[in-house]
């Protein structure tokens, strides 16, 4: 028999779509917040939220004869309904604050502008009056007993250890998102004013440079100091934000943060893109740090495509994908040869000198270097002689004097244990690794060399029949003539059937059949397919591997210097193929610093 639900049952179940757990009332609650105009927000709660969540801004706020219609399902003031697609807001379903006031107590205190301040009361779904209130402006929402009207939910809460950080993460991801709002988190847990778990003032400036604060306080300085920072366009889309450098990565996904039109988005498709800029830089275990912001007319983005709204589906996804991955790769390709300071921070924490028996520091002029080099004749005369013996080795150069120590790597000084080039800069020292650094080198002029004569494709001397599904076989159709750039020559040969005619060369033998199959889980995952490119890409890094100067070469110092000026002008040549570092950068007072000389 079929029953029509009622009201409190309805709102019960949209809450389950809504509000997963206390972050999901926390995020709601902001981002109200945020629509309604505040400059400063301020949350509160207790026990991971389970028991108290208290939101308070200083927005435009609601008139007193409106707070009920706040409370009603599909009631908004963000948008009409005429149009579902040019969506300015965060919020437009007019369902977060019934769903919220279905399954928990939940208070609204608000004072518009011209008005006197009003107080409603919803709790599990039974709404009270409207009661005179005193507020000077803006609004508090406050949220008791999560999810009492729903005692199966709870089971589902985790600790409020857990709860709590997942709130913390929340907030700051809006604070991403608003860097001219000030945001204060409070955990009240206990009673009294509480502790304050993450303040953020708000950032003035223009935005990139907002943004660049926002993200140096939420992310740390080590990241604003190995950011690059991204401005492209493309087809009507827009990409800014910072990314790091491929040598300040993570271990896991956890320092990616992706926006739409200001709103954090955990979208699939994104994340690939994102993956696949790196791809070429990082190890496979090894996960880029980012902060992206997409902004485009919102006609062409669909935002209601879940209640949570945490998914987005662009018009033309392909274009939204090929802005990130080109943005990235050239901000990583114009940071050149640089590479990020954690890597400088790890090589001096590794220096560990013995304790001091006294706390005694001993500080010395420095001295000129003709004054250095009189002082060294003076002190070991017969120093030359050992040079036969000494581990390091390098040449003398004609006149020192014009060692280009002013360049970003320096001027070679010496060569150790035949691997590791030292070169002297005007603030410190550098230390290269010889095989890595070379290694990225051949393997961009490779790649640089594929590209001015294009991939030469291997023709079968009997074309591979592949069988495959009408779908997969439309598909691979549409993409033809973009595999045909790539040495794959690929041709239809009747109904299902895929006919392949040419492999690029470089592959040497391959399955034709698998490769394709490859191609198509790509072009099904993330509409594009970079499958045959990251395969190329591969030998030609084994190739450049292998045809690199290897470990134990002893080099000269022409070589050396000719080494450090290509890393100069060779893009991403900060890292080797692998995604290691190719260098270490020290500053002379961090030496100093080590030795107790400052």
């Amino acid at each position: 028999m079929i029953r029509q639900l009622d009201e409190a049952a309805i709102n019960r179940i949209a809450a389950g779509e809504v509000v997963e757990r206390p972050a999901s009332a926390i995020k709601e609650l902001v981002e109200n917040a945020l629509d309604a105009g505040a400059n400063r927000i301020e949350i509160a709660y207790a026990d991971g939220g389970k028991t108290l969540m208290r939101v308070t801004d200083d927005g435009c706020g609601i008139p007193p004869d409106q707070l009920p219609l706040a409370l009603a399902r599909h009631a908004t003031s963000k948008i009409d309904g005429s149009d579902l697609l040019n969506i300015h807001s965060f919020g437009f379903r007019g369902e977060a604050l019934p769903s919220l006031g279905a399954v928990a107590r939940l208070t609204i205190t608000s004072r518009a502008p011209g008005h006197e301040a009003g107080e409603i009361a919803v709790s599990g779904g039974q709404v009270g009056a409207v009661r005179p209130a005193a507020l000077t402006s803006g609004t508090i929402v406050t949220l008791r007993d999560l999810f009492y009207a729903t005692p199966a939910r709870l089971k589902f809460m985790r600790s409020d250890r857990a709860e709590a950080q997942a709130i913390t993460d929340i907030v700051k991801r809006l604070a991403m998102a608003a860097p001219f709002v000030g945001f204060t988190l409070r955990d009240v847990s206990g009673g009294g004013e509480g502790r304050v778990t993450f303040r953020a003032e708000a950032e003035t400036g223009d935005l990139l440079d907002a943004l660049y604060g926002r993200l140096a306080h939420i992310l740390g300085t080590e990241f604003a100091g190995n950011a690059l920072r991204l401005a492209a366009t493309r087809d009507g889309l827009t990409l800014t934000g910072y990314a790091a450098l491929p040598t300040y990565s993570r271990g896991a996904a956890i320092a990616q943060y992706l926006f739409v039109n200001g709103r954090p988005v955990r979208d699939r498709m994104l994340h690939g893109a994102l993956r696949a800029a790196y791809q070429d830089v990082l190890a496979r275990d090894r996960h880029p740090a980012a902060a992206l912001f997409i902004d485009c007319d919102p006609t062409l983005v669909d935002v209601n495509v879940h209640p949570a709204k945490s998914e987005v589906r662009f018009r033309d996804p392909g274009v939204a994908r090929g802005l990130i991955v080109s943005g990235l790769r050239h901000a990583l390709a114009e940071a050149g040869h640089r590479a990020s300071t954690t890597v400088a921070g790890a090589t001096l924490g590794a220096f560990r000198p013995e304790p001091a028996a006294a706390a005694r520091i001993y500080q010395m002029d420095r001295p000129t270097p003709m004054a250095r080099a009189a002082a060294y004749q003076a002190q070991s005369p017969g120093f030359a002689d050992m040079a036969a013996t000494y581990s390091a080795r390098i040449e003398p150069t004609e006149d020192p004097d014009d060692t280009p120590t002013a360049l970003p790597l320096g001027a070679a000084r010496a060569q150790v244990h035949e691997n590791y080039i030292i070169a002297q800069t005007d603030t410190g020292l550098v230390i290269v690794d010889q095989h890595a650094a070379h290694e990225r080198l051949v393997y961009e002029r490779l790649k640089a060399q594929m590209a001015d004569a294009g991939i030469a494709s291997q023709a079968l001397l009997i074309p591979e029949i592949v069988d495959l599904s009408d779908t997969d076989h439309a598909l691979l159709t549409e993409h033809a003539d973009d595999l045909a750039t790539l040495g794959l020559i690929i041709e239809p040969f009747g109904p299902g059937i895929i006919a392949v005619r040419e492999t690029p060369a470089i592959l040497g033998p391959v399955n034709a059949a698998a490769l394709l199959r490859d191609i198509l889980d790509e072009l099904g995952d993330a509409g594009d397919s970079h499958t045959l490119r990251s395969r190329i890409d591969a030998i030609l890094s084994r190739v450049a591997c292998h045809g690199s100067v290897r470990s134990g070469r002893r080099m000269s110092a022409d070589e050396m210097n000719a080494l450090l000026r290509e890393m100069e002008r060779t893009p991403m040549s900060g890292q080797c193929n692998h995604g290691r570092p190719t260098y270490v950068a020290l500053e002379l007072s961090d030496i100093e610093r080590l030795f107790g000389r400052t």
